[in-house]
């Protein structure tokens, strides 16, 4: 019996993983560019940090989490995101004293939720966090970030940004009680699962995806007559600056994030090309969080974008370059076995000449006609072949393979062929 994947966790195949390589490389150029430095954390994590962090009586904590214990005793959780490792690391080395921080990560995290498409149970994700800047200025800069991605992705016409600030503590303390009285005189007309959150998690009613609570919530209080005048302030200043920064959104005022340490601003960048699935990306300010994990008292705003989704909306809108579907720019190949040293030779050469080329040498010999079409299978533009006319004489044929007339040219030639190739 053959021993298959876990359910949830997907391979990611060769024909696919160009698309992950090329939204990474993007996602990575651009928080060079904004100065981001990037931190690894462990995959595994003491369970008391997702408890803390996420809260008790969320779905996450209860239902989600991959939790066991180790030969020591110690409860230990496989990471259902990725904000509180990232807190806990900089606590632990002292990152937050006396200085700002501005951080990038990337990798896996892990929840037990039925699997779909866009959502799996080991799934990945691309994320910032920013330590030490209350200003609402450092919220929009990471939008900024975002919508940069999304343009130099090519899907920016297909998403869009929705913004709320859910406000203080205070503010969400008083709304909450508000919240309750208003749907505890309307159970009748609540789902299933908005009555178990009515005492536990009120405000995570207002994200259900009921229709009928949907409907209902149109007349709810509205936590936006319950925000302080310092959190108003902070919510004008950063609509101001998205608007100066020409970046559209919308204002939902139901709009709140499944994770209890967020506070103040909170977004989501959403698609309707990938159906239900179809918030990519995903944050907001977490001014309570280091405090609560035991740190000083510490402002924090990030985000994180879901990988799988946004690769699929790629897929969808065919946006994925061509040199990211292919194996090789040129593929090398000798006509007779006495052929085969030069064209070793000749790949060293143009490995070294230009690294970025993606250079594939044939090995394993058989006919031209079955090296051809490997080249060809391969996505590569050109074929390079010697024969032995071409070993006696120093040259190379070039075959285009995607259209073209077929060349012979002598070493300097073909490096100056290659050199145009590589400035396209």
């Amino acid at each position: 019996m053959r021993i298959q994947s876990v359910r949830g966790m997907s391979d990611i195949l060769p024909d696919q993983s160009g698309a992950w390589r090329y939204l990474e490389q993007v996602v990575q150029r651009i928080f060079s560019a904004y100065g981001l430095t990037q931190i690894r954390t462990p995959i595994v994590e003491d369970t008391e940090l997702f408890a803390r962090s996420i809260g008790n009586v969320t779905d996450i904590v209860e239902k989600e989490m991959y939790t066991f214990e180790d030969r020591s005793g110690d409860s230990l959780t496989l990471r259902p995101e990725l904000t509180a490792g990232v807190v806990r690391a900089a606590i632990e080395h002292g990152l937050l004293h006396n200085q700002t921080q501005r951080l990038w990560y990337q990798g896996q995290a892990f929840r037990h939720e039925r699997p779909q498409k866009g959502r799996y149970r080991q799934f990945h994700q691309i994320g910032v966090e920013c330590f030490g800047i209350a200003d609402a200025l450092m919220d929009a800069e990471l939008i900024e970030i975002t919508d940069q991605i999304w343009k130099e992705l090519g899907i920016r016409d297909s998403v869009t940004l929705q913004l709320n600030s859910i406000g203080s503590t205070e503010a969400r303390a008083n709304y909450r009680t508000a919240l309750i009285d208003f749907l505890a005189a309307h159970k009748d007309q609540l789902d299933h699962d908005s009555l178990a959150r009515l005492k536990r998690s009120p405000l995570r009613i207002l994200d259900s995806k009921n229709e009928s609570t949907q409907a209902l919530l149109c007349d709810a209080p509205s936590l936006m007559d319950y925000l302080s005048e310092a959190d108003r302030e902070h919510f004008d200043l950063l609509k101001r600056a998205l608007k100066d920064a020409d970046i559209g959104f919308a204002v939902n005022p139901l709009l709140v994030r499944g994770l209890d340490y967020y506070g103040r601003t909170v977004f989501e960048w959403t698609t309707e090309v990938l159906g239900s699935q179809g918030t990519i990306c995903g944050g907001g300010r977490y001014d309570g969080l280091v405090d609560h994990l035991g740190g000083k008292s510490t402002p924090g705003v990030g985000f994180a974008l879901g990988m799988e989704r946004v690769v699929l909306l790629m897929e969808a809108l065919e946006v994925i370059p061509d040199t990211y579907r292919t194996q090789a720019d040129v593929y090398l190949m000798a006509q007779q076995q006495a052929c085969e040293e030069a064209i070793r030779k000749l790949a060293r050469l143009l490995r070294q000449e230009f690294p970025a080329l993606r250079v594939l040498t044939h090995i394993g010999g058989g006919s031209l006609k079955s090296q051809l079409k490997r080249a060809d299978k391969s996505g590569a533009l050109f074929g390079l072949i010697i024969g032995q006319s071409e070993l006696e004489s120093g040259h190379i044929v070039c075959k285009p393979l995607r259209g073209g007339e077929q060349e012979t040219l002598s070493e300097a030639g073909l490096l100056k062929r290659m050199s145009i190739l590589r400035d396209t």
